[in-house]
């Protein structure tokens, strides 16, 4: 590197490709001579290098804005409209020089220079630079912040008082380590509702005084569940409720369509008696399973069939135990990392059957990852009793 605003001649150049034993008739004809400018490089870091992926590039040069989230005691993310991504130092052992308007080897060749010496001003360095790695949201936390204060109905205490935390979209966007689309994504699938401005999670037994309501209005009305009229629903709850969360509801467990003109919902069997089963485990520590079994159908609407498989990532039955027993065990309760899911896991039960832990892990796969290839990364196989089983590469405490 030339000392600042002192031009080298080509004969020095010519000297220096000498010593090198470099020969220019093999190079291209244009040198470039690069120097420091005033001041550059006084303070490594006044610049950063951020690696894109061509579709993230494009997104910037379409004025769309990357936004980097995290508090002070987490790990930095980078958000997209729709994507997250890790955020990392990269070091690397070569210094990384910052020249404006530097021509490539490529342009050069498709220029006609007469000046075959061009003196090139260093504008800043760098020994790093940021890299960019796909990575699953951190969501775990909006269903932490929204479960501070769920709302139990316009009536309750709750809402009389006013010291109780709540969040705007904004305030989400501000804490949540994911892109916009997630973070709204996984407010659906929380069943969340906006209300006055503020996102909230229904109380789960105001959830369940809902759909108890619709239910027995559907049995008096002799609907069919696959053909439920919003109108007459909300003409006969409202004095009841608050219409907009009967109509959140019905949302919750069923899917709108519309027919001549009229809304309906075609409500789901399997998450009514998904709720059901919930609401009769949330209360009891472990359940003999043939009596839930029997209890479980007999609580649910006439005409609804329970089935074990609508409970996938919401219970676990322990075949093992004397008899048979079932117990609450929420997908959405175990811990948001890799290592530490199959740490929790694999505490609570030694061994598990692939049919038994994949509704457990199904949420850590990555676009292009299987749940054999997580298990085979944080587990071992073996056979028991004719069945394949797994167990933890490392000593659980």
């Amino acid at each position: 590197l030339a000392p600042p605003r002192k031009h080298r001649t080509r004969e020095e150049v010519d000297a220096t490709l000498q010593i090198a034993k470099l020969k220019a008739a093999e190079l291209l004809p244009v040198v470039h001579c690069l120097g420091f400018g005033p001041g550059a490089g006084a303070a490594v870091g006044d610049s950063c290098l951020l690696e894109l992926e061509p579709a993230l590039c494009q997104q910037l040069e379409a004025g769309h804005s990357l936004v980097i989230r995290g508090d002070k005691d987490e790990q930095a993310v980078l958000c997209s409209k729709d994507k997250t991504y890790d955020l990392r130092i990269a070091d690397t052992s070569n210094m990384l020089l910052f020249i404006p308007g530097c021509k490539t080897p490529d342009q050069l060749k498709m220029e006609e220079t007469h000046c075959n010496i061009i003196h090139t001003e260093i504008f800043d360095f760098s020994n790093n630079y940021w890299e960019l790695r796909r990575c699953r949201p951190k969501l775990k936390k909006l269903k932490k912040l929204l479960m501070e204060n769920t709302y139990e109905g316009p009536d309750s205490q709750k809402e009389k008082d006013s010291n109780h935390s709540k969040y705007t979209t904004e305030d989400l966007l501000d804490q949540i380590q994911a892109s916009e689309e997630e973070i709204m994504t996984q407010l659906q699938v929380l069943n969340a509702c906006e209300i006055e401005g503020y996102w909230r999670i229904l109380d789960f037994d105001y959830e369940m005084k809902l759909l108890n309501h619709v239910t027995q209005l559907v049995d008096s009305e002799s609907w069919s569940f696959d053909k439920v009229p919003l109108n007459p629903c909300l003409q006969e709850l409202g004095p009841l409720e608050p219409e907009e969360m009967i109509e959140h509801c019905l949302k919750c467990y069923g899917k709108k369509y519309i027919e001549e003109g009229e809304v309906y919902f075609e409500l789901s069997a399997d998450k009514i008696c998904r709720a059901t089963a919930q609401m009769l485990l949330q209360n009891a520590v472990k359940f003999n399973l043939a009596e839930f079994q029997e209890v479980w159908q007999q609580s649910v609407p006439e005409g609804m069939i329970t089935s074990l498989d609508q409970l996938k990532g919401l219970a676990l039955v322990d075949r093992h135990s004397r008899p048979e027993i079932i117990f609450l065990l929420k997908v959405d309760d175990l811990p948001e990392d890799n290592q530490e899911r199959f740490n929790s896991l694999f505490s609570l039960r030694e061994k598990w059957t692939e049919e038994d832990i994949a509704p457990y892990i199904q949420d850590l796969c990555g676009e292009k990852q299987t749940i054999g290839a997580l298990l085979t990364k944080y587990s071992r196989s073996s056979i028991q009793n004719g069945v394949k089983v797994y167990n933890s590469r490392r000593p659980i405490s």
